[in-house]
Parts: C-alpha cells; sequence; structure tokens
C-alpha cells in the first residue's frame, strides 16, 4: 500500500540508522517506508495501527514493522491538549535487505535471521525476556559506533530469530498496491475515525471523508483493507476501551459509552469476540497480573 512514502535519512557513517524520537506527540500519519524498523517506546501511549492490525502501545512496548507495510503510532487525546506537558521518547532502528551488504542475509549463517525477517512484514509485539533483552540492546546501541553498533544490530537480529516470546500483529503479510493519492484518502479515513470513535458515526459521515458515496465507500475500504469500516471502527473502540478498564474507578458501563458503544449488550458481545474475555473478565485477569 502505497501510503504517503516516508523517506528515512541516511548517514554517510553508519549503515544503518537510528533515530531517537522525543516530542508532544508521535509522527500521526500512516506511512510505510522500504527499510523494517524496530521501535522501543521509552515514553507514551496510545493506538497503534499496522497493515490490518489495531491495537494499544504503552511504555516499554518494543514493535517490529515489517519494510513496505503501512503502520502509525497514534498517540492518546490527552497529548494533543493545548495545556499537555506530557511528551512521547521512542528508539527506532531502520535497516534493510543491503544494509550489510548485498547478500549478506543470504549467508548460510543468517537463514535463521533471513526466515525471520521474511515473516516480519506482518509485525510483531514482543513479550516477556526478548522485550526486556532487545529493550537493553536498543538503549545501549545509541550510544555505540563502528562494529560495536553492528554487532549490536546482530545480537538483535539474533534475539528475535530464536524467541517465540511475541506476538504478531497482521493475520497476514499486508503488501496492497494503492497509489499516492488513494493512501491519503485512506489516511484521512484512519484520522477522521481516531478522532471520532468515542461517539456514533453513520456510514454518510465517513463517506463524505472520502468523498464517495456510502456504498461505494463500504467496497472501497473493504478492498483497501480486508475488512469492513464496521469491524474497523469496533477494533479501534474495544482498544480503547482495554485501556480504559486498566482503571479500577471506571466500571463497565461507563467504559462501554465512552468507548462509542451505546448499549452494553452489543460491547459486551464486541469486546469478547475480540479479545476472547468480557469487560470485566478482562480487568480481573489484569488486576490478578498486577499482584503477581
Amino acid at each position: 500500500m502505497k501510503v504517503l512514502p516516508f523517506k528515512i535519512p541516511k548517514t554517510d557513517d553508519s549503515s544503518f540508522r537510528v533515530q531517537v524520537d522525543i516530542m508532544p506527540q508521535f509522527y500521526d500519519i500512516l506511512h510505510q517506508h522500504p527499510e523494517s524498523q524496530i521501535t522501543l517506546i521509552v515514553k507514551g501511549h496510545g493506538t497503534v495501527i499496522q497493515g490490518d492490525y489495531i491495537g494499544n502501545f504503552s511504555e516499554g512496548d518494543v514493535f517490529i514493522f515489517g519494510a513496505n507495510v503501512p503502520h502509525v503510532l497514534k498517540s492518546d487525546p490527552s497529548y494533543y491538549d493545548e495545556d499537555s506537558t506530557e511528551m512521547c521518547h521512542a528508539i527506532c532502528v531502520f535497516f534493510d535487505s543491503e544494509s550489510f551488504g548485498k547478500d549478506f542475509f543470504e549467508l548460510p549463517e543468517m537463514r535463521s535471521v533471513n526466515d525471520f525477517m521474511r515473516k516480519s512484514v506482518r509485525g510483531l509485539r514482543l513479550n516477556g525476556d526478548a522485550k526486556r533483552r532487545v529493550s537493553k540492546i536498543i538503549i545501549e546501541i545509541e550510544e555505540h559506533d563502528g562494529i560495536t553498533k553492528i554487532i549490536s544490530l546482530l545480537n538483535i537480529f539474533n534475539l528475535l530469530s530464536q524467541t517465540d516470546e511475541h506476538q504478531w500483529l497482521s493475520k497476514e503479510p499486508h503488501n496492497l498496491n494503492v497509489d499516492e493519492s488513494e493512501g491519503k484518502r485512506l489516511n484521512d479515513i484512519f484520522q477522521f475515525t481516531m478522532r471520532e470513535y468515542h461517539r456514533p458515526i453513520t456510514l454518510d459521515e465517513v463517506a463524505e471523508v472520502a468523498n464517495m458515496t456510502p456504498s461505494a465507500f463500504c467496497r472501497y475500504f473493504k478492498q483497501r483493507t480486508r475488512k469492513t469500516y464496521v469491524s474497523f471502527l469496533n477494533e479501534l473502540r474495544v482498544a480503547h476501551a482495554c485501556k480504559l478498564l486498566l482503571n479500577k474507578e471506571i466500571n463497565v458501563t461507563e467504559v462501554c459509552y465512552r468507548s462509542g458503544f451505546v448499549n452494553l449488550s452489543n460491547f459486551n458481545r464486541k469486546f469478547k469476540s475480540l479479545t476472547n474475555h468480557t469487560p470485566s473478565q478482562y480487568q480481573k485477569v489484569h488486576f490478578q497480573e498486577q499482584l503477581l
């Protein structure tokens, strides 16, 4: 999907790029680039979209975004308040298949890494000890140079290729061929939805954002994202509900309405279909894990 192509600046003194972002909000435009990306969220929380995946991100998360796969980290609304003093902080490592030479990943010793990289177009989130170990290397890699910097990235590759402590993001490789103008249209739809999902949204409204009739919009969105707009909207709402349920002061009914659902039974049904838990069960499991 050609969604606002993003050029990663290259330097003459390094075969890959380490970028530290400290800003009021993360870059919030759906975009893609030919490099694979490893990102550590040092500070910040919000919604992550990669391919057909929608979920939440928070401090300590480590993501791998595949090459040429549309993705975005959308900071929570509180980061956009005029009087907000919150800041987002991420460390990103960008590399491509030729960062270490044209045939480097084809070496026999790199077979497991190469297999992992091919699968990584689905994107993934690290868990457990793998997350802790990769986070440590990412934090240190910024201070390294020369061969030490290369060895650090190779250590990350080795860890990633050997661990099963991760969650795949997209259900399948996401490689859609959409021109730049359609990419902008999709981004407008995503931005509108992420801004307005807390209230009822009609198909007429979102179709107007896309400058289409409702029926044409429904076909367009399904073709481009492999899901209906209603499914996309419900996934955003459930992702937001998951964040609200982590607050003991907010009851399930309030979470339902603050997430954009108009009745409790529909909320419970959609929530369970996407998380395999009822809202109450989800909340209970989370607080039990905190006690461990």
